[in-house]
């Protein structure tokens, strides 16, 4: 069993310069970050890089302790940018790409950033305006050529290396990650070196993966699980991130990469889920099923904490190696040794969907001010449908009105004040609420509820975690998201989006010759398929939780239309306002049935 003592260890002394440099002296050879080019820098390379850029951002006025913006894509000059400012003992915070001009203007004011970096003349226009309200900025660098008399990212290469002003203490900011602001405005969530450092120490120990793992970098490093599994831990174990700054080619770069550990947030898993399904739906073959009975029975006995019978044991290696492990290529993943899921609920069906194909993914629940996983479910102790049990370190409780309370070695320092300060969050004794709700099963696994602020209670006083039902839902591959509204109100109805890349391909495997959502979500033969995906959900809820009545959207949601955050959660108050017409005539449609 990993002890806190044992994490501990493993971190030492570390700090993220002192891994950098280890890097670079030990395995400077070895591959570390791939660009959407297919340029590979060495650990070698990319340390000389990170101390030349410092060195630049050092001329420009840089300081320990003062905080740098970056408003990038994910590509290797995000990379040493962001490692550069730590060697200053700077704090970098990269900025959501879908943010508005406001949100711009609220994070920039608020951080009192002193160094913006930007990627091109599309991110300065957007800029632009907050630029002129911050008062305490000393400079703009930009990544791509522009007119305009910033300070290019050539320079800063150009420039004299920097070794740090001191050695980083363990303690010390090392990055700044603004909250996506699902319920108010987005706050500076600052962690440390050990922080970040303890979390890659976990990754490691819970679930070791190959020697310098190959790995793959999708999402935005403004998010907590991005900066963790994309910068930190790939420094840690003197990975390899190959950056895919397309959601769209995901699929591509896996199957390229063959990465040998993968983080998916939910959509991605049911996105493959939906697209493995229609490839096993016109596979026939008895020896896939076959396989897929053996490989699901291994699952639920294994979620059991019970050993696999040996003569199972046997049927299922070879299953795997004739049937399973070429279905796994086709996602790219029939290598990766550690797969997870977080940032939002994940459908228990997918789970046991993937552990019908020999994939067992670890679900895991926590927060940017926890660092990321604050607890996860384990290879020998997993459930579908719970978050398992806290991290080594970790503690967690139940506040008296079921909210969820955390106290340990990944809670972050505190929240940035406009004044440059850190404002601690815990209380006295370090117990930090997090707003999420929570409930232990008998034996010991965390259940996520929903968010304390989400929480419907209808006109008859039930109290209904929207997300539950929403994630039956989505279990259906036709739909991307659902929605539930109801607070306040006699009944729940839903507002339903179709999956863009799932809905035309289930239409033409059934003849349909409409591709658009604005076509398909017309389509009768997709409302009843909705409809009876609606009606099996309802099965699964109790009375006051089943879905009276839906609406099918004919267009996408997106973090730029404003339903999403950048991290593809629901912003449910920008929905309920934007659709308040289309929800009051689903009452009024229900009222009358």
């Amino acid at each position: 069993m990993i002890t806190e003592e044992d994490v501990r260890a493993a971190v030492g002394v570390l700090t993220v310069p002192a891994l950098l440099r280890r890097n670079a002296g030990e395995y400077g050879h070895l591959p570390a970050l791939t660009g959407a080019d297919e340029r590979t820098w060495t650990w070698r390379e990319l340390c000389d890089q990170v101390l030349s850029v410092a060195g630049g951002l050092r001329a420009l006025g840089l300081r320990r302790g003062e905080r740098m913006l970056i408003g990038m894509s994910s590509r290797p000059e995000h990379w040493v940018a962001d490692l550069a400012a730590v060697e200053l003992g700077a704090i970098p915070c990269t900025t959501y790409a879908t943010l508005s001009p406001e949100q711009i203007r609220q994070v920039a004011v608020h951080s009192a950033a002193t160094v913006v970096v930007l990627e091109g003349a599309a991110e300065l226009a957007r800029w632009a305006p907050a630029l002129a309200e911050m008062p305490a900025l000393k400079g703009v660098v930009v990544v791509e050529d522009v007119d305009g008399g910033h300070t290019r990212y050539a320079d800063l290469l150009a420039a004299e290396p920097a070794p740090p002003d001191a050695e980083a203490g363990q303690d010390d900011p090392v990055t700044m990650i603004y909250t996506s602001g699902t319920t108010g405005d987005p706050k500076g969530v600052v962690l440390s070196h050990h922080n970040v450092l303890y979390q890659c120490a976990l990754q490691e120990l819970v679930q070791p993966a190959p020697a310098h793992p190959r790995t793959v970098a999708y999402l935005p490093l403004a998010h907590i699980a991005e900066r963790v599994l994309g910068i930190y831990l790939p420094l840690y174990t003197a990975g390899h991130v190959t950056v895919c700054p397309d959601a769209t080619r995901l699929l591509a770069t896996l199957t390229e990469v063959r990465p040998q550990a993968f983080f998916g947030v939910p959509r991605v898993w049911e996105k493959f889920a939906a697209g493995l399904q229609q490839l096993l739906a016109g596979d026939r073959r008895a020896a896939v099923g076959r396989a897929r009975e053996l490989a699901a029975e291994a699952y639920r006995i294994r979620a059991a904490g019970d050993a696999l019978p040996g003569e199972l044991a046997e049927a299922l290696e070879h299953a795997d190696r004739e049937v399973l492990r070429p279905l796994r290529e086709r996602i790219g993943l029939a290598e990766a040794a550690r797969l997870g899921s977080g940032a939002a609920p994940i459908p228990a069906q997918v789970l046991e969907f993937f552990g019908s194909l020999g994939m067992t993914i670890m679900e895991v629940w926590g927060l940017s001010e926890t660092t990321g996983a604050a607890t996860s479910t384990f290879p020998d102790n997993y459930r579908a449908g719970t978050v398992g049990l806290p991290m080594p370190g970790m503690e967690v409780r139940l506040a008296a009105d079921g909210e969820i309370e955390v106290r340990g070695p990944l809670v972050f320092l505190g929240y940035l004040r406009p004044d440059g300060g850190i404002q601690a969050a815990v209380d006295a004794d370090g117990w930090l609420p997090t707003g999420d709700l929570g409930a232990f099963d008998a034996d010991g696994p965390l259940r996520i509820i929903d968010r304390k602020k989400e929480m419907i209670i209808t006109s008859s006083g039930k109290n209904i975690a929207p997300s539950a039902v929403e994630s039956l839902l989505r279990a259906h591959p036709l739909i991307g998201y659902a929605v539930v509204v109801g607070d306040r109100r006699p009944y729940l109805t839903a507002l339903l989006m179709l999956d863009a890349e799932a809905a035309p391909a289930w239409a033409a495997a059934r003849g349909l010759a409409a591709t658009e959502l604005k076509e398909l979500a017309a389509e009768p033969p997709v409302l009843d398929e909705l409809a009876a995906a609606v009606r099996r959900a309802n099965e699964a809820l109790s009375r006051p939780e089943q879905v009276k009545v839906f609406r099918v959207l004919d267009h996408a949601w997106s973090p730029a239309s404003g339903e999403l955050t950048p991290s593809l959660k629901l912003r449910r108050r920008v929905i309920e306002q934007r659709y308040a017409g289309m929800i009051e005539e689903l009452y009024a449609e229900g009222s009358g049935s």
